[in-house]
């Protein structure tokens, strides 16, 4: 397999999985080909501009906060869930930025991420069998023969309500909503109102008196853009590639391509094959990718996944995003680390503590326990402090609604409660609290990697 084999549809000619079948192909064609003529819903500078930053992640020297929907919603899509998610990433981002004392780059589950793979292609309920349920990009939640059905037009839909959740990222990151101190009261009123509030009261004073010191110095909202500004980049799993080759575009100044449906697309556990469809697509493209890792995953294959995605060893191009669940990842990331390190490899190491840590309770409800959630999160880190790389990142999903969705948490959430704000499409999240709670978490490993650092950098 090499570079000069790639063609933005030679996908076409491998094994693809996780695919809905679509009844009318002709239908299917006429909207990929009103694809192609749609605007890009990014920008080529934009995506090499994630990659420079992907690359000081790489480097350890900044740290990927990436996190949102499990699946988007054209039913719930309003700008008061877009600016509620958005809210927490901004609040994780201070917390993590002010521990670490680095810059923390901000990737969403936004924008695209319509999309999901089923471990069946179609499901039963009381005796009736019906495709499964991929994702409002391809068919409804509704059971039945009508809303099942794979819809072409969906494709459309979920480009135009991109398009416009990526103008209110926009709006929100350049227009006031990310202004750090507005940011940081919203941190004071989750540590006030959270059973560990006292715990965390001091990082949240020592943010109050940096603030305060930067504005005793001079240094104002008015004439410090970054203080109230920033950037959230987008990102989602390419799973359907006939909707990501329609907006795949050729730079004029390179002749690379770019995929300009996000800012960074990432190949999933179940469509990772080396000799299939997604790994196909994925190489020729110049944007940022991420391939998850779960337990079944060894470093002989790992090695030849980066062998084919990042050939050139670019550091910000490849991101390897951990999901082995709690009781594994011990057992199973030293090897892989070890195999990295000892090849050269430059990638950033992110965790993904929620999709092997999925439960199904007794009344049938998945969800995910926070306790597990934490485990994860806090073996990842120790591993890689135990084998002297860069934890580099975090991969969530979650959410700014008070939904109930994981048990456990600030909240304490109990498997009773599940169902009072059950409202995810397809895996549960975490709610905003939780989300925070996370991110105090990490800072105490990233606050403990800077303090490690600062002897050698002497």
């Amino acid at each position: 397999m090499t570079r000069d084999t790639w063609t933005l549809s030679s996908w076409r000619d491998k094994p693809i999985l996780q695919q809905p079948e679509y009844p009318q192909q002709s239908e299917l064609h006429a909207v990929e080909s009103q694809l192609k003529g749609f605007p890009p819903l990014v920008f080529v500078d934009e995506v090499q501009a994630l990659k420079k930053q992907l690359a000081r992640v790489a480097e350890g020297e900044a740290f990927l906060l990436q996190g949102g929907d499990c699946a988007e919603s054209f039913a719930e899509f309003n700008a008061v869930n877009i600016q509620d998610t958005c809210k927490v990433i901004l609040q994780m981002a201070v917390i993590l930025t002010f521990a670490g004392s680095c810059p923390v780059i901000k990737v969403g589950r936004l924008a695209g991420q319509f999309a999901k793979p089923r471990s069946a292609a179609t499901e039963i309920i009381d005796g009736v069998e019906l495709p499964s349920y991929r994702g409002d990009m391809v068919n409804d939640i509704a059971f039945n023969e009508f809303a099942r059905t794979p819809e072409p037009q969906r494709l459309i839909q979920a480009y135009n309500q991109s398009a416009a959740t990526l103008n209110l990222l926009r709006a929100f990151t350049k227009g006031g909503l990310a202004d750090l101190h507005q940011v940081h009261q919203w941190n004071l009123a989750f540590v006030k109102d959270s059973p560990l509030g006292e715990k965390y009261q001091h990082l949240a004073d020592r943010i109050g008196e940096a603030l305060a010191f930067m504005e005793a110095c001079g240094v104002s909202i008015q004439d410090t853009p970054t203080i109230r500004e920033t950037t959230i980049y987008t990102s989602h799993e390419a799973l359907l590639l006939n909707y990501e080759e329609a907006l795949t575009r050729q730079d004029d100044i390179t002749g690379d391509w770019y995929d300009c449906s996000a800012h960074l697309v990432w190949v999933g556990e179940r469509t990772r094959q080396l000799d299939k469809a997604h790994i196909e697509f994925a190489r020729g493209i110049k944007n940022p990718i991420g391939v998850k890792a779960g337990p079944t995953i060894d470093s002989d294959e790992l090695l030849r996944l980066i062998d084919v995605l990042n050939p050139l060893n670019e550091p910000g191009r490849l991101i390897i995003i951990v999901r082995m669940g709690s009781d594994l990842i011990a057992k199973k990331l030293p090897s892989l680390i070890r195999s990295i390190q000892r090849e050269g490899r430059a990638v950033v190491w992110s965790s993904d503590p929620m999709h092997s840590n999925t439960v199904t309770t007794s009344h049938g409800i998945k969800t995910r326990s926070f306790d597990s959630i934490l485990a994860e999160v806090r073996n990842f880190f120790e591993i890689h402090d135990a084998e002297g790389t860069y934890a580099g990142g975090i991969h969530c999903e979650m959410t700014g609604q008070n939904v109930t969705e994981c048990i456990g948490g600030p909240q304490a959430i109990t498997e009773k409660e599940l169902t009072e704000k059950y409202f995810t499409r397809c895996d549960p999240r975490l709610n905003a609290n939780q989300a925070l709670e996370l991110a105090f978490l990490i800072s105490e490993f990233l606050k403990k990697a800077r303090v490690k650092k600062k002897p050698q950098e002497i």
